[in-house]
Formats: structure tokens, sequence, C-alpha cells
């Protein structure tokens, strides 16, 4: 399939590039998600201190809500990530 062959984006949503299915709030969840289960597994297993990752977690979570971004997203936007949501 060319590029001249992919359908136009929807109305108010950014094109998304070739090769690049996921969005970044998507990714952000996918990021998140992976960063809570391997805090529980590192509690589990090594301290309760690794709660604190868990809630740096949380934290840039709310932050992302407040203010439409977070650490991870302005990184994610310089790797070419865009979002599908505009804020």
């Amino acid at each position: 399939m060319s590029v001249s062959e992919v359908a136009p984006a929807a109305p108010g949503r950014p094109q998304k590039a070739p090769g690049r299915s996921w969005p970044l709030e998507r990714v952000l969840f996918a990021l998140a998600g992976t960063m809570t289960l391997v805090s529980v597994l590192l509690v589990a297993t090594v301290s309760a201190w690794f709660l604190v990752l868990t809630a740096f977690v949380g934290v840039n979570q709310w932050i992302y809500v407040a203010s439409g971004n977070c650490p991870a997203s302005l990184v994610l936007r310089r790797f070419g990530i865009v979002p599908r949501c505009s804020v």
C-alpha cells in the first residue's frame, strides 16, 4: 500500500504517520500500566519502598489530566508520537 492509498484523516484528527499506529494517549497508558506492574512486582519481591514508584506514576497521570502534559508525554512527543486528542 502506497502513501497515496492511505485514507485521509477524519476532520479534527491529525493524520498518522505511516508505521505509527499508537497515539500518544495509548502509549502513555501502556507506559503507566507497565510501570505500575513493575512496581507491584518489585514491592512483592524486593522492598515496600518501591510503592514510591507507584505513587510517582499516579502523580504523573494526574499532572497529565490537569495540564495535558506530563514528563513522559513531552519526551514521547520529541520522538514523534502524535496525540490523538487535542488539549
